[in-house]
């Protein structure tokens, strides 16, 4: 990639928008804020109620003691909730051409020439394009936004929003997710039905000192099959963002759901999710997400294994440079006979760069028959960045398969003066280790997503590799 193509790609991210604002929470937290928010969004009572609960959860759980620092991150210099000038566009061109500009150095309207299935855009705190081809929706598959599922889906909501799967009280990054929740994805897949094509939603932080906590609900039904992409991005800014998103995902019996993700927060960005799945019978779940860019991360995509021959596969890529603090990992429960897992994580830490793998794989008692695997591969720049492994695994059942492995490396002078001799220049050298590195990751993503992730990581090494 030239200097050029490497500018280029920066400032599509780096890109801060000027569109108009109708509605600002102000900073801070409080219970007018939750209920201003619900009237805002016009929400059913019980709506409500749920979220006054989460925030009362908030209020009473103290910060995390463990993991990366959060000393910094002050609630009350978030922005919590606004909203962009403008109603939601079923049509690419009927956006506001501030907004569409975002999402076209984004590359979204290209996306949706992919032939997706679905697209969606999130932009702040609400949604605002929303499109599924209509040959799914004929079949009775449902891609909205949650705002709209809340009013046009809401038995199907209340029956599973933060109820079984994550449930305010979680942690306390649920809470103030429940309490303060806005946008995301409603994904419905009927009984014996495979969308073949992925969907896709894009979230996008443009303002400083904002909160964004978009919610993503998935029902695959039994024998259905899915695959949902997600991006994420901000520009860089002196005060600190906060993203605190939930994912919450319900795989049935013999079903499949893929849910991939490709984040680029900026250097100023606490990114602190909850994501979820509960799978059935002979269902899979499939994670796979590269996190990169933010201040702070802390993400542990979780599979509860609950029916018999159950599966789940954890795939990641994360990446620290200078400054950032990127600690993930998998956590995966088996509560049923013959289930299994796998958990592959990749990480790459330079500069002053810290990433960690933290995971925990329990198998239950009467989960006999179950197997697990965990592989912990990390590759260091230098003597200064560093890497961690912490896995934990609990075991109450004998009958079980369990193997674990990993591996910290550096890149070794003797790789790179070998591929110099045969005509290399030494940061293509590198690009290339790391590319390598990644690859097992990258296969795992559609095409573009999987050039993407490259284009990514190439961004953050310029320059960084002296």
């Amino acid at each position: 990639m030239s200097e050029e193509e490497i500018q280029k790609n920066q400032e599509k991210f780096d890109h801060i928008t000027d569109a108009e604002i109708s509605y600002d929470s102000g900073k801070g937290l409080s219970e007018e804020t939750v209920r201003k928010i619900s009237e805002e969004k016009d929400e059913p009572e019980w709506m409500l109620k749920k979220r006054l609960q989460a925030y009362d959860h908030f209020k009473r759980r103290p910060m995390p003691d463990w993991g990366p620092d959060l000393s910094d991150l002050d609630f009350s210099e978030i922005t919590p909730f606004m909203v962009a000038e403008g109603d939601q566009a079923d049509s690419w061109e009927d956006v506001p051409d501030e907004i569409k500009d975002t999402f076209d150095k984004l590359g979204i309207p290209e996306a949706e020439k992919e032939a997706l299935s679905g697209v969606g855009a999130q932009y702040e705190s609400e949604v605002v394009y929303q499109n599924m081809k209509e040959e799914w929706e004929e079949k009775g598959v449902i891609f909205c936004d949650m705002d709209e599922a809340v009013q046009e889906h809401e038995d199907l909501v209340k029956e599973y929003f933060m109820n079984k799967c994550v449930p305010p009280q979680d942690n306390k990054f649920a809470a103030l997710h429940g309490a303060v929740w806005s946008g995301g994805s409603f994904v419905y897949v009927p009984e014996g039905v495979e969308v073949e094509i992925p969907v896709q939603a894009y979230f996008r932080m443009n303002s400083k000192g904002m909160g964004q906590f978009e919610h993503t609900l998935i029902i695959a039904e039994k024998n259905s099959k899915v695959h949902y992409i997600e991006g994420c991005s901000a520009p860089q800014y002196t005060r600190n963002n906060l993203h605190s998103g939930c994912v919450e995902v319900f795989v049935g019996e013999d079903a499949h759901v893929q849910y991939s993700t490709v984040q680029n927060w900026s250097k100023n960005t606490y990114n602190l999710n909850t994501k979820r799945a509960k799978v059935q019978s002979n269902g899979t779940m499939e994670w796979v997400s590269g996190s990169m860019g933010s201040k702070v991360t802390m993400l542990y995509p979780s599979s509860h294994l609950n029916g018999e021959g159950a599966r789940a596969n954890h795939i990641s890529i994360a990446y620290a440079g200078d400054d950032q603090d990127i600690d993930t990992g998998a956590k995966v429960v088996h509560n049923a006979e013959n289930t299994k897992s796998t958990i592959e994580s990749k990480s790459i830490s330079q500069g002053s760069g810290r990433t960690n793998y933290r995971g925990l794989v329990r198998v239950s008692e009467g989960a006999s028959g179950s197997k697990t695997s965990i592989e912990c591969d990390a590759l260091m720049f230098d003597e200064e960045a560093t890497s961690d492994t912490e896995p934990y695994i609990e075991l109450k059942e004998d009958d079980v398969e369990v193997a674990h492995e990993a591996t910290v490396g550096k890149i070794g002078d003797e790789e790179i003066h070998y591929m110099m001799s045969r005509g290399i220049e030494e940061e293509e050298a590198k690009e290339m280790i790391v590319r390598g590195f990644i690859e097992p990751i990258a296969k795992e993503l559609p095409l573009e997503y999987a050039v993407e992730l490259n284009r990514l990581i190439q961004l953050e090494m310029e320059g960084s590799l002296g």
